[in-house]
Order: structure tokens, then C-alpha cells, then sequence
């Protein structure tokens, strides 16, 4: 194998890395009781996090967020209360105006995955070490904004 790093490898190495990592997250999940649990459901519990406010997110508010349309938010939304992770509930200030929140399923499921995080990075730490592990993540938080996690990124691969 050659170790000349060519210039389209680097974008796909990461990738594949992310995608490495998420799948193996949802694999422990589906064994500790989330099985329909998919990528894009984390970023959707993130951005109701985000976007909600003292009484939730309204589907709007979560399209804007995601990258989507209130529509695309809608059934998103509908998929997750149907699986018990998103409540609906209204503002008491505007009654007209739905909002969801999280339930204690999706907030298990967060603790879960953070866990599972820490493992799959315990693992890593094994298989190239933690000092290069930590200079890793050093360097690509030189070459990345510090605080500019996008929660579109899903909907990004789609963007025209």
C-alpha cells in the first residue's frame, strides 16, 4: 500500500471514519433496547435540544434547524413520536402553537450514546494509541471552527 496521501483520500478517510463510528454506535444501541434509533435521530434530539425552548420546538423551528422543510420536519417528528422518543405539547403562551420535546426514551438513548462514544474512542485509543488519537483530534480542531457543529449536515449531502 502506498503512503502517498492523494488530495480526494483525505475527505473520504474522514468520512468513512464518521460513518465507522455511527454505525458502529447504532449496532450497541440496537442491543440496548433502540433499535430503530438511525443517524439522523441523533441530530434531530440535538436540534429540539437546540431549537427548543422552556416548552419545545415546533416542526418549523426544527426544519429551519435541520435544513428542511416543515414538511420533512413533520413526518421526521411523527416517525420519532410513533417510536416514543418526541412528545407533542403547546405552548401555554399560544395555543395555536405545537411544540415537541423529548421523552425519557430519547434522553436514554443520548446517555447511551455518549457512553458508546467513549467506548468506540477507548477502542481507537487501542488500535493507534492514545498520543496519536490525541493529535488527531488536536489537528482537526486546527483545521475545523471550534463551534460550528451543523445539524443540517444530513440534508447537506441532498443540497443542490
Amino acid at each position: 500500500m502506498s503512503s502517498e496521501l492523494r488530495g480526494f483520500e483525505l475527505p473520504l478517510r474522514l468520512l468513512l471514519g464518521f460513518r465507522v463510528l455511527i454505525d458502529e454506535l447504532h449496532e450497541e444501541l440496537a442491543r440496548q433496547g433502540h433499535p430503530q434509533m438511525r443517524p439522523m435521530h441523533g441530530f434531530v434530539f440535538q436540534a429540539i435540544m437546540r431549537a427548543g425552548g422552556r416548552y419545545g420546538t415546533t416542526a418549523a423551528d426544527l426544519g429551519r434547524a435541520l435544513g428542511v422543510s416543515k414538511q420533512a420536519a413533520g413526518k421526521t417528528i411523527d416517525t420519532l413520536e410513533g417510536l416514543g422518543y418526541v412528545r407533542p405539547g403547546h405552548d401555554p403562551g399560544d395555543a395555536r402553537r405545537k411544540t415537541y420535546t423529548l421523552t425519557p426514551h430519547a434522553y436514554d438513548a443520548l446517555e447511551r450514546s455518549e457512553q458508546i462514544f467513549e467506548d468506540l474512542r477507548g477502542q481507537w485509543a487501542e488500535t493507534i494509541g492514545e498520543d496519536r488519537l490525541r493529535a488527531m483530534v488536536e489537528d482537526l480542531r486546527k483545521v475545523t471552527p471550534p463551534d460550528a457543529f451543523q445539524l443540517d449536515t444530513p440534508q447537506w449531502f441532498n443540497a443542490p
